[in-house]
């Protein structure tokens, strides 16, 4: 069996003083791949995340991304492989308001050499790469790139979360419910151009969320507590 992008084995976690709220025997993610998880509120899906990230380490089991397994680097190696390899685009988007459109979707390279060279060789520059990627998720207007954030539509903050996840070819992009605060019509618009741009940088997409109508788009759908066997516990 080849080598998945992320690949998950005997993974528990619980938080001090609380049961156990992952227990997950096997989870892989292929690379290229998209992938619709539901996870309700309270399922687990945050803490999840987390672990992915490295910004948590499990109570016990593996978490291997790209084949490097996170749980044997030291907090700071986690959030620098985090950064060089992985894409979130949040719930609420987490846009700087105090930073304009550009500076936000350039913000990741500032922290990833390896995201900074990525973007250089593909597009000539930074700048250039942030440009086309809002271009690609129509954000075309030149005046926008200096706007302040906090100025920007709903729609047009969710693109440029999505542009800043994708800058520099990061392996991953995880998604976690960035399409609740919109209409049906817009949320699967978004998607498509979201599963458009995936494919252009070769990431693989994780899709959380809680709305099992957008299921039918990606290449494979899990229910999160199908995958848990806590969640299945705690319902005996």
């Amino acid at each position: 069996m080849t080598q998945a992008l992320i690949e998950l084995s005997e993974l528990g976690f619980s938080w001090p003083g609380h049961p156990q709220l992952l227990d997950i025997p096997t989870f892989r993610l292929e690379a290229g791949e998209t992938l619709f998880l539901k996870g309700p509120s309270g399922s687990g899906k945050t803490t999840l995340l987390g672990l992915l990230g490295g910004v948590q380490r499990p109570s016990r089991g593996s978490v291997r991304l790209l084949g490097e397994e996170l749980t044997q680097l030291s907090a700071g190696a986690r959030d620098r492989f985090r950064v060089d390899h992985t894409g979130y685009i949040f719930q609420q988007f987490n846009l700087l308001p105090f930073l304009s459109v550009r500076e936000n979707v350039e913000l990741p390279c500032r922290f990833s050499r390896l995201r900074t060279q990525r973007a250089t060789q593909r597009h000539g520059s930074v700048d250039k790469a942030a440009e086309t990627l809002l271009a690609h998720l129509g954000l075309k207007d030149a005046g926008l790139l200096n706007r302040r954030a906090d100025s920007l539509s709903i729609g047009q903050q969710q693109r440029v979360a999505a542009a800043r996840a994708l800058i520099g070819q990061p392996e991953l992009v995880i998604a976690d419910e960035p399409t609740s605060a919109l209409d049906a019509d817009t949320r699967e618009a978004f998607i498509q151009l979201l599963f458009a741009e995936c494919r252009d940088a070769g990431a693989s997409l994780l899709f959380v969320s809680h709305d099992q109508s957008l299921a039918p788009l990606f290449d494979r759908h899990l229910s999160l507590a199908d995958l848990n066997r806590a969640a299945v516990a705690a319902e005996v």
